[in-house]
């Protein structure tokens, strides 16, 4: 991707804030795998997912 102007890079929208995010340098790989726009979202998720799942040790009666 080089010699593109920052308003043509693809774009997607973060699976846990919403907010869309442009593609970087250093997801040019794993463009195709890419779903959150930062760590914070994704460890956001992760936490979530834990929760609802309920966390071990966590007694269910």
């Amino acid at each position: 991707m080089r010699n593109v102007k920052k308003q043509h890079l693809p774009t997607k929208v973060c699976a846990a804030c919403g907010r869309p995010f442009t593609w970087r340098r250093k997801w040019e790989r794993v463009w195709s795998e890419v779903r959150y726009c930062s760590d914070k979202c994704r460890e956001h998720v992760k936490r979530t997912r834990a929760a609802d799942c309920g966390s071990p040790g966590e007694s269910v009666k």
